[in-house]
């Protein structure tokens, strides 16, 4: 080109105008499909049920979330989904784990720690993590640093006794010993954390994520005694037992099912002991010798199932030399002295007093208002194929304990068409947070339910 070349008035008035043209494009947003996803989720309000400040004692504010593990996301269990990918996910997660300033949190399904880690240690916490044994996702506790680890300990559900004798005529002695119906590598994690500014007060932390398939009540009822059961034993070993244990996770029942029943001291219905009849089978997970059943194989972990039905596969019904508990064998496997309640259950039922405006599970399946579980939230798990309740924040203490706030629960119509979604939540389950004042000994008011 010659040096002497000049633009004509049109080239130049040409030339502006496609710069004019690709600064407008510039500066628009890019269109939803291709938005980069900011971490934007639906708020929701705390219910504030009213601090005590005239009351001495430790206040903890505890929040539980099952994350929805990236490793088991699979676009046909969630059709509805328009954020799946980990990218998207991931900033949400984040907003919301952090939004609520929790002192502890109980995640579940975690897995990319190399994402969620960094964003933990930001925030000034500390974490302690384990999974079950061949599992890529696990159980988080993440803890304010004006919290110390004391101890720890891992429960391994299938590892786990129930019964101490019996015959060995047809599984070994430690199956029979173990009375379970399904090899799930599902485990509990226990943490003892001191409070650093209370001097000696402190609270025993425990979370967990039960065995998920519907149809396994049973096994579901036999892990969260044994889950009760090792928190206490846990407790006191450590010689902790004036501090109070809080228990949170998912929990993969429903208000009504055998498991909560029990856990909060309450009578199996004659529905109930049927369920746990039903259940009572021996997969071939725990018994080789077990035919395999005709069609697609079940799978043992959460989400991984493509058939939206999750029927019983691959088992066969018990009988006496597989140890399995009966009914009254299950109720003594949670121990009688130790009184758990249900923090949201407590909370929202006294904001009933006050406040109509929310959705209960009870309203949700005609209950009796009289049950414990009648005030849980109406869902905390929403997709496409499951609604339900399924995670939980547990109080276990014989001090005097008051619910003084919960995060709202999401209403149902929030969460059409089924989640994870966008700008509303990036998990497929929904995060619970309570604040709880546990009074010291000494007071002489009790305020627990």
């Amino acid at each position: 080109m010659s040096k002497n070349f000049q633009r004509t008035p049109e080239q130049i008035a040409l030339s502006e105008e496609r710069k004019a043209k690709r600064q407008k494009l510039q500066d628009q947003p890019p269109p939803p499909d291709i938005q980069q996803n900011t971490g934007s989720i639906l708020s929701r309000p705390w219910i504030n049920l009213g601090r005590t400040d005239n009351q001495e004692g430790t206040r903890v504010k505890l929040m539980t979330w099952n994350l929805l593990a990236q490793c088991l996301v699979r676009r046909e269990l969630f059709p509805t989904s328009n954020c799946l990918k980990g990218a998207q996910r991931q900033p949400m997660l984040h907003t919301e784990i952090l939004a609520q300033n929790a002192d502890i949190m109980c995640l579940q399904e975690v897995d990319s720690l190399d994402k969620l880690l960094p964003a933990l240690e930001a925030a000034d916490y500390d974490h302690h993590y384990v999974a079950g044994p061949g599992k890529k996702h696990g159980c988080l506790v993440a803890f304010k640093k004006t919290y110390s680890k004391v101890e720890e300990r891992v429960i391994h559900y299938d590892e786990q006794h129930v019964r101490s004798g019996g015959d060995e005529t047809r599984l070994t002695f430690s199956h029979r010993s173990r009375g379970s119906t399904f090899k799930t590598r599902n485990i509990a994690s226990l943490i003892a954390l001191k409070n650093l500014s209370r001097g000696g007060e402190g609270v025993v932390i425990g979370t967990t994520h039960l065995f998920w398939h519907p149809r396994y009540t049973y096994e579901r009822t036999r892990q969260a005694g044994i889950l009760v059961r090792e928190i206490v034993k846990f407790r006191s070993d450590l010689h902790l037992e004036n501090w109070p244990c809080m228990i949170a996770g998912d929990f993969n029942f429903s208000p009504n099912d055998a498991g909560y029943s029990l856990l909060v001291g309450d009578q199996l219905s004659t529905e109930q002991r049927e369920q746990l009849e039903f259940s009572r089978v021996v997969h071939v997970s725990i018994d080789p010798s077990v035919p395999p059943t005709t069609g697609t194989p079940l799978r043992d972990d959460e989400n991984e199932a493509v058939d939206p039905d999750r029927v019983m596969t691959n088992a066969r019904h018990a009988i006496p030399a597989d140890g399995l508990l009966s009914d009254e064998e299950l109720v003594s496997l949670f121990p009688s002295t130790s009184t758990v309640w249900s923090a949201y259950d407590e909370g929202l039922r006294k904001h009933a007093d006050k406040s109509t405006d929310l959705q209960t599970f009870g309203n949700r399946m005609s209950l009796p208002r009289s049950i414990k579980g009648y005030h849980e939230p109406e869902y905390t798990s929403y997709t496409h194929y499951w609604k339900a309740r399924l995670n939980y924040i547990f109080i276990l203490t014989d001090r005097p304990a008051i619910v003084e706030g919960l995060l709202s629960p999401h209403n149902a119509q929030d969460l059409v068409p089924g989640l994870p979604q966008k700008g509303v939540c990036g998990s497929d389950h929904v995060s619970l947070c309570a604040e709880i004042l546990f009074i010291l000994p000494n007071s002489n008011r009790d305020e627990s339910p």
